[in-house]
């Protein structure tokens, strides 16, 4: 008798209460308060310190102050496994950071240079599928321009929603970096 494939099962967003389970003390709870999964660079961390901030857009331009956001990049050096980290955007302001230090140029594995960037997985209410995106960082002007999965988004317009902008606050490097779910401006995501 043949074996039928497996169907998939209904998806579910993650809900009002992702938080609770996976940053419990941004819900409120004294639970693992001492954890800080947005504080990714320790003193002894090799690398340029930086904080990489933003906001999420939904597609009437209103700010999500309910995501999470999980972040993977490689180490200063530009080595796997890297670092890895969870935040919460501010249930008032919607804005969420890493503190963390700027990834090193990694290679593909068919051994292609790729510019520095950071992975980003967005969940939140009414999404079913947490969406994958990248973050390169726009005075990376050199390697971003070889980078085969930047090249591979053809549009101009459309790499510039994977670009972090530099800046310096209060002597610290901030790259800020803004996902829009939809609409104008909507940032690039992949299928992975």
């Amino acid at each position: 008798m043949p074996v039928e494939p497996l169907n998939e099962t209904p998806s579910q967003t993650a809900g009002p209460y992702v938080h609770i389970g996976t940053y419990p003390s941004s819900a409120g709870l004294n639970v693992r308060t001492q954890e800080k999964p947005n504080v990714l660079a320790a003193a002894s961390t090799k690398g340029e310190r930086i904080r990489i901030e933003g906001a999420i857009y939904d597609g009437a331009g209103s700010i999500v102050t309910d995501a999470m956001i999980e972040l993977w990049q490689a180490d200063a050096d530009g080595k796997f496994p890297g670092i890895w980290g969870r935040a919460v955007s501010d249930f008032k302001t919607g804005l969420w950071f890493f503190e963390t230090v700027k990834p090193g140029a990694t290679r593909t594995k068919a051994g292609a240079a790729e510019a520095p960037f950071a992975t980003l997985m967005v969940f939140a209410r009414g999404i079913n599928i947490h969406l994958h995106t990248r973050m390169y960082f726009a005075d990376e002007t050199a390697a971003n321009a070889a980078d085969p999965t930047l090249k591979a988004v053809a549009e101009p317009h459309l790499q510039k929603t994977l670009l972090a902008a530099r800046a310096t606050r209060d002597g610290q490097t901030v790259y800020r970096f803004d996902i829009r779910l939809q609409g104008e401006g909507e940032t690039v995501f992949f299928d992975i």
